[in-house]
């Protein structure tokens, strides 16, 4: 990895490091616009940017080209807009609705941030108080959390004879529910659904595509796709090899190396036993730095590993707060020594690698990373 462009200012006794590669996050995010064909490709930065920093991600994606955002809270809404400036091309999109609170809405107006209206009272609220305001409109299909009905948007529009709400409607959007799973029934059915929805109102752009949507059989592109995991590493096709590289790079420090004999316990409740004389290597990393507490490994249960000297080394014992076991025994002796790295993700251990080892997803391995982790961004891609 060549240009650092920032890191912490004081590193000394740092126990861990992430590395954040941008020019992966750019390279991801331009082959996710062609798997897109003509439509336009945005961008989810959600939940810090999927843990590695809404701010880089957002910068080095406006970069790349995106113009269109999506968030969750109207507070990442404000970091987004802080960073990509006051230019109206750039779109930021809210997408858990209106919360009932006096002066939300001229915040909205304030900042140039674009609602997705969720309910029929955010839809009412809007054409009260956002007259002009820009909104995108999101539509159940079949996920029963946020989004009309279509029978709440068919009878919405047919109460204004006009075709629209009193208010420009600039997206109508919608989103799957086991678009990973190619061959899932719900696909087509949610689909179809969307294509009702979008009859209902013609005219307006539709956006139903996710990172997994992208790569669906006869892909349901519409105007605008709304990538997010996939840009940040993990992998749409879970049943096919990544086509994405990887974001983000963890290593850990080795804080002590020890001997145990066969029939020794390491860890709380001495739920792992050696089945030989072993050795171990101590990291300072644990769950309170977003190492998944399930990732651990029991006399039962084969838990994370990591990769020392090139040797795959699985966990022993329980993940503690803010330290973790590693055996390795077959780690040649004089390659292993006290303050050396190993690698937790990257190359070879993926967020989708550690999340099914620790009995979760990926997304939940990203949006769980550390504050502690020493960070560090770099950007590979060369010139944009």
């Amino acid at each position: 990895m060549s240009a650092l462009l920032s890191s912490h200012p004081d590193t000394l006794g740092s126990q861990a490091t992430l590395t954040i590669d941008l020019g992966a996050l750019a390279a991801n995010w331009q082959l996710l616009r062609q798997q897109g064909g003509a439509a336009e490709c945005g961008a989810v930065i959600k939940a810090d940017a999927y843990g590695i920093g809404l701010e880089p991600a957002a910068r080095a994606l406006q970069t790349a080209g995106c113009r269109t955002f999506f968030v969750a809270h109207v507070s990442e809404a404000l970091r987004a807009r802080a960073v990509l400036g006051s230019d109206p091309s750039h779109i930021v999109y809210v997408l858990n609705g209106l919360l009932p609170e006096p002066g939300l809405v001229d915040l909205y107006r304030a900042h140039d941030l674009r609602a997705v209206l969720g309910s029929l009272d955010d839809v009412e609220r809007w054409q009260r108080e956002g007259s002009g305001l820009a909104a995108a409109i999101h539509v159940d299909t079949g996920m029963n959390r946020l989004g009309l009905s279509l029978e709440e948007l068919r009878q919405l529009v047919a109460n204004h004879a006009a075709g629209t709400l009193g208010f420009p409607i600039s997206l109508l959007m919608s989103h799957f529910i086991s678009s990973e799973i190619a061959d899932s029934t719900l696909n087509a059915r949610q689909i179809a659904t969307f294509d009702t929805a979008r009859s209902i109102l013609p005219d307006v752009p539709g956006s139903l595509c996710n990172s997994s949507g992208l790569f669906l059989s006869g892909k349901p592109v519409h105007d605008l796709t709304r990538p997010g995991y996939a840009m940040f590493g993990g992998n749409p096709t879970p049943d096919a090899p990544n086509p994405m590289r990887p974001v983000v790079h963890l290593s850990a420090r080795i804080l002590r190396l020890r001997e145990i004999a066969t029939g020794e316990t390491a860890g709380y409740n001495a739920q792992w036993t050696a089945k030989r004389p072993t050795r171990l290597g101590v990291i300072g990393v644990g769950y309170a730095d977003g190492l998944p507490r399930n990732a651990m490994a029991t006399d039962a249960h084969s838990g994370g590993e990591a990769i020392v000297a090139g040797v795959r080394c699985p966990f022993a014992g329980r993940v503690s707060m803010d330290l973790t076991i590693i055996d390795i025994t077959d780690v040649p002796l004089v390659d292993v020594r006290v303050g050396m790295p190993v690698e937790l993700l990257g190359s070879t251990i993926s967020v989708d690698d550690l999340g099914q080892r620790a009995d979760t997803i990926g997304y939940e391995i990203l949006t769980n990373l550390g504050a502690r982790y020493h960070r560090v961004y770099v950007d590979d891609a060369g010139s944009p």
